[in-house]
Parts: C-alpha cells; structure tokens; sequence
C-alpha cells in the first residue's frame, strides 16, 4: 500500500470519527465532562482556523497532525464503551456532509473568538501599563 493510500485512509477514518464524536455528544448517556472535551475537539479539529496558524513552517501543520488525532484519541477514551459503540454503528450509517460543515463554521468561531479574545488581553496590558 502507497503512502497517499495509507494517508487517505488514515483521513477517512478522522472523519469517521469526528462523525462518531458528533452523535456521541448528542446522546443523553454521555457524560457530561466527555461533551465538554468533544466540543472543544470537534471546535478545533473542523475550524480552518489554527491556534498556530498553518504558515508558520512545520509548527503550522504539526498540530493538526498531533493534537487533533490525540484530542479525538482522549475524547474516545472518556465515552462509556455503550455509548462509543451506538455512535460509531450509527455512523457507519451516514457518512459525514452537511453536519460536519456546521461544524466547522463553530469551530471557526470559537478559534476566533480565542484569538480575539488573546489580542484583547494583550492590548488592554499594553494600554494599562504604567510609566
């Protein structure tokens, strides 16, 4: 098997999983501390925006090759086996598409949102500094 074959296969079963998260989330079963921790992967994992954005050489594409793989690996852990097992079967059901945008539209905003956020605290300690 190629490279590119290992790495679409690889791709196809993230996004596998990222459908498993979304279903999982919505089941009543789940705790809530593992909806927290899947909210901010799925946040993350389908945002085109980075914490550390993509230009910045190998650090760029490093975390989304590291921490979205690792962020799903933990949320996987943190769902009851019951609960991991429906989700997955229901999305060998449906593939992933329209969901999955929605997604990424939250998880663009909530990065954003962090980004902002940062640049706020950095500019109000800018201006509060003292002379």
């Amino acid at each position: 098997m190629s490279v590119a074959e290992r790495l679409r296969r690889w791709a196809a079963t993230l996004a596998h999983e990222i459908t498993t998260l979304t279903i999982a989330y919505r089941d009543p079963r789940t705790p809530f501390a593992a909806r927290a921790a899947i909210a901010v992967v799925l946040a993350y994992a389908l945002s085109p925006l980075d914490l550390i954005p993509d230009p910045i050489p190998v650090l760029g594409q490093l975390d989304d090759l590291v921490l979205v793989p690792l962020g799903i690996a933990l949320v996987l852990r943190l769902l009851p086996p019951e609960v991991l097992r429906d989700a997955r079967e229901a999305a060998h059901a449906r593939p992933p598409g329209r969901a999955l945008r929605r997604l990424a539209l939250l998880g663009m905003l909530a990065v954003a949102a962090l980004w902002l956020g940062l640049l706020v605290l950095l500019l109000r300690s800018a201006l509060h500094r003292p002379t």
